[in-house]
């Protein structure tokens, strides 16, 4: 193995996330598991490390530019869903350009923070997990009855919240006990809760994009430090609540800096930025810690290299220091580019082309699986009926994440 494969591998994994970033609709996951399919015939004449540090930078490089697409165009995936109706609040305030610079603070900050508290989560994570590990089931039941209770207004929108959340988890368990890959499945529901739904409410209002303004650079203050140490700490909790992802991780995080999106929208999306790329190194170095893939990327980078030493760690995070770098200038120059060419452009056309890539790819993929069409569909169509619902009724998306919860919980509990 010489430096020279590994620099390459990670510039390769930074290009190839910094496509699947800026692309709508595509997840990294599926990136991911057309590598592994092929990760037999590759190793064939590359090291087992050089194609784990290309999937790490992949999964670095997407995590930061995925902002991008959920700020301009509201089309996001689990871990940017959070960050839609703030992005596109600063978006109409003609400030596109300062909320993904807020995004490219809190994607570096979230490497650096995880690589900082490593040598605490190696002491601490091992003993702290064996004492949880019976009792998540419970935790994931209070820290959802919390979040319902804390992103509702009223009693009305408490309701709505509790519908969502029984609602949408049914229809998880039902995706993940059809014939289907749960890649497809999650695609399937997560493009119609988070991205369709917004793209067809934003295309029903026929707006235009205003003109942004480009922000020469982001003031580091007090907000966007505690919104880095939040988005930090969020992602360890992460790495022992399954069914909980970035976006569920997004509120907790928004919860301990007291932002909720509304009067700090950077910092908002900075807390969710940097955990959603704290998460892409963390739930790699929980495979190390406490023998716990915690993502789709861990979890092929597990099945590639069986057996995960101390110099490994270090070779990731040199990797993911130099791929979140790369990112981050990939990042604001996008961004600057974007900013000054769609001001003006109808959103309504844009809305209607990305909604019709993203329907075209959910069933490419289904196709290609040779999954049943009709019930794909169906799922399609009832889950985006279910994401317009918190539109129109004042209330969050996050608690939407009944479709991940509700089956983890029921698998702890046995059922």
């Amino acid at each position: 193995m010489g430096i020279i494969e590994i620099l390459f591998a990670c510039l390769l994994g930074v290009i190839t996330g910094a496509l699947t970033g800026l692309i709508p609709g595509i997840h990294v996951n599926t990136v991911g598991a057309f590598i592994f399919a092929a990760s037999g015939q590759i190793l064939g004449f590359l090291p087992e490390e050089v194609l784990a540090v290309f999937l790490l930078s992949l999964s670095v490089t997407h995590a930061l530019l995925e902002f991008i697409p959920s700020t301009l165009l509201g089309v996001p995936d689990e871990a940017t869903a959070l960050s839609v109706l703030p992005g596109h609040r600063m978006v109409l305030e003609g400030r596109a350009g300062e909320a993904i610079r807020a995004a490219t603070v809190g994607g570096v900050g979230g490497i650096l923070l995880t690589i900082i508290l490593l040598p605490f989560l190696l002491l601490a994570l091992p003993p702290l997990y064996g004492f949880i590990r019976p009792h998540i089931w419970l935790i994931l039941i209070l820290v959802s009855g919390y979040m319902m209770l804390k992103l509702s207004r009223n009693f009305e929108t408490l309701l709505w919240a509790v519908i969502l959340f029984l609602f949408s988890g049914a229809m998880g368990w039902i995706i993940f006990q059809a014939p289907i890959s749960p890649g497809l499945g999650l695609m399937t529901l997560f493009t119609g809760f988070f991205g369709l739904s917004t793209m067809v409410y934003s295309f029903s209002s026929g707006s235009y994009l205003p003109e942004q303004e480009i922000e020469p650079f982001t003031e580091f203050d007090g907000g966007t430090a505690r919104s880095v140490l939040a988005g930090g700490l969020a992602s360890v909790l992460l790495g022992f609540l399954p069914g909980f992802g970035p976006a569920q991780g997004g509120m907790i995080a928004c919860s301990l800096t007291g932002s909720g999106g509304e009067d700090s929208p950077g910092d908002f999306i900075t807390a969710l930025s940097c955990l959603n790329t704290s998460d892409a190194l963390f739930s790699l170095l929980t495979l190390y810690i406490i023998g716990n893939p915690r993502s789709g990327i861990a979890v092929y980078i597990s099945q590639i290299m069986q057996d995960i030493d101390a110099g490994h760690i270090f070779l990731f995070i040199s990797a993911s220091l130099l791929a979140v770098s790369l990112a981050a200038v990939i990042s604001i120059r996008a961004a600057d580019y974007l900013c000054a060419n769609l001001s003006g452009i109808n959103y309504g056309k844009i809305s209607l082309v990305v909604m019709l890539f993203m329907t075209a790819s959910v069933f490419v993929f289904a196709v290609m699986e040779g999954a049943s069409i009709p019930f794909i569909a169906l799922a399609l169509i009832a889950s985006t009926s279910f994401g317009l619902i918190p539109h129109c009724t004042g209330t969050s998306k996050s608690h939407l994440m009944g479709v991940l919860v509700i089956p983890a919980v029921a698998v702890y509990m046995g059922i």
